[in-house]
């Protein structure tokens, strides 16, 4: 049976689970969707979804600091209770998230916050070097749509590789956090600092 991206999309609402993980549930499933949403609980992916309306207010502020001092991180992790904020799984978790900033230097926490004109500006420079590689204008359009999802795999922290563990985003991680916890667990926010930066030399 043929998986449409309109089935995809509609287990991704129902679920919240990643857009990979929803098209090889359909799979496994064979186009069923309630087998699919199945497949998806066992595997412990779906259950953010049933959490993610939950308010997240506890949690830390994790800190870290690398190369003697070179790069230093601080990101906000939250969480629902005061019981999951102290516990080794949350705690990892959120030093996990550090050391993954610090290494893979993310611009963005997820893909929908990059500005359209950021996207544009990208979907130009793809563009300009498919003509430039002498691409036929048919396969162009693919071409940038696979350069721009490159992108934002690049600048998006949720959609990186994890850096421990290549088989695994770092949305699957935090996926996975909250199957543990039981909590709804969200990366709020983080900044990135490296020594010298800006200074323009």
């Amino acid at each position: 049976m043929d998986i449409t991206a309109e089935m995809v999309k509609e287990l991704r609402a129902a679920t919240n689970a990643g857009i990979l993980d929803c098209r090889k549930a359909l799979v496994e499933a064979n186009g069923d969707f309630d087998k699919a949403v199945d497949w998806l609980r066992q595997k412990g992916m779906a259950t953010a979804a049933k959490r993610a309306d939950r308010v997240a207010s506890n949690g830390t502020v994790e800190m870290y600091s690398h190369g003697g001092g070179r790069v230093g991180v601080m990101v906000e992790v939250n969480c629902e209770t005061d019981f999951v904020a102290r516990s080794e799984a949350f705690r990892t978790f959120a030093h996990e998230v550090a050391l993954q900033i610090a290494a893979s230097a993310p611009h963005y926490i997820s893909d929908t916050e990059i500005p359209e004109a950021v996207l544009a500006h990208e979907a130009e420079i793809a563009k300009a070097r498919a003509v430039e590689e002498g691409r036929p204008e048919a396969v162009a359009a693919k071409i940038v749509e696979g350069r721009l999802n490159k992108f934002k795999d690049e600048v998006c922290l949720l959609r990186q590789t994890y850096i421990r563990d290549e088989n695994l985003t770092i949305d699957k991680l935090l996926h996975q956090t909250v199957a543990s916890t039981g909590e709804n667990v969200i990366i709020r926010r983080f900044s990135r600092w490296e020594l010298g930066e800006g200074t323009g030399e």
